[in-house]
């Protein structure tokens, strides 16, 4: 009897193999790696994968200048390349740079072709920054449990010392552009600076009202894997709308859509 061969099971964001290039200083590859691929799973556990462009390889190079990004490098292969910059055994950074540009790869903008641009490449960045947030919180609470090195469950509370600092500098900036009390008039009055590319203050500052979003409904963020593929329910349009719901939320003055028509 000729049996029939095996199918593969193709790779996926989350099972994906990791590799890391670059100059990782005194750092051991070995515990970057196990950073990295904790982060992994604290962004992605329990996210539905939807798109049919998912790299089959991460590779993380480090740098030692420059900011994080994902090389669109053009070599027609299948393989995700994020590039970060960051301290010695600075774990928290790591998590975080990691985290940012893993949205991106889930938002498909890591083949050559994927290249974000204004007006809508801030509320990418606003996305994907919460993704990252959303993520270092989990990751968090994973270490202090169950740390990746042995007797380092207090590091747990640095990395949400860490996360919230961050989300105090965004509060702050959130005020003072005046987004916590009218969104649509904080986007019609500040629109041609929201729209400049790159993750600016107020992409920055919105990017805490997604994140509400996501810990509110979190079958949502699988949503980002539609994002730069094809139109529809999983459209730009619609995570910018799913942005707005959360926006909105904090205007009770305005109905969700007089707050949302200003922004589409």
């Amino acid at each position: 009897m000729i049996l029939s061969p095996a199918i593969e099971i193709a790779p996926t964001l989350l099972s994906a193999p990791i590799e890391l290039a670059g100059d990782w200083g005194h750092m051991l590859p070995r515990s970057a790696d196990l950073v990295i691929e904790r982060m992994r799973h604290a962004c992605l556990d329990g996210v539905r994968l939807v798109s049919d462009r998912q790299p089959t390889r991460l590779r993380v190079d480090e740098h030692k200048s420059g900011p994080p990004a994902v090389w669109l490098h053009p070599d027609g292969s299948t393989m995700a390349w994020i590039i970060v910059d960051v301290g010695e055994r600075a774990w928290c950074q790591l998590a975080y740079q990691f985290g940012h540009e893993l949205g991106h790869v889930l938002a498909n903008s890591w083949q050559p072709h994927a290249k974000p641009k204004p007006p809508c490449q801030w509320l990418e960045e606003a996305l994907v920054e919460a993704f990252s947030l959303r993520g270092l919180g989990r990751l968090a609470k994973i270490w202090k449990q169950d740390p990746p090195f042995p007797g380092d469950n207090k590091y747990g509370n640095k990395i949400a010392e860490y996360r919230r600092n961050i989300v105090r500098r965004y509060t702050e900036l959130a005020a003072e552009q005046g987004l916590l009390n009218d969104p649509a008039a904080w986007f019609a009055n500040h629109r041609g600076d929201i729209e400049i590319a790159g993750l600016n203050p107020f992409a920055q500052a919105a990017s805490l009202m997604i994140l509400r979003e996501y810990e509110r409904a979190p079958e949502c963020v699988g949503s980002l894997g539609a994002l730069n593929r094809w139109p529809g329910p999983h459209s730009s349009t619609s995570l910018l709308r799913m942005a707005c719901r959360a926006l909105s939320r904090l205007s009770p003055a305005k109905s969700p859509r007089e707050t949302i028509r200003p922004w589409l």
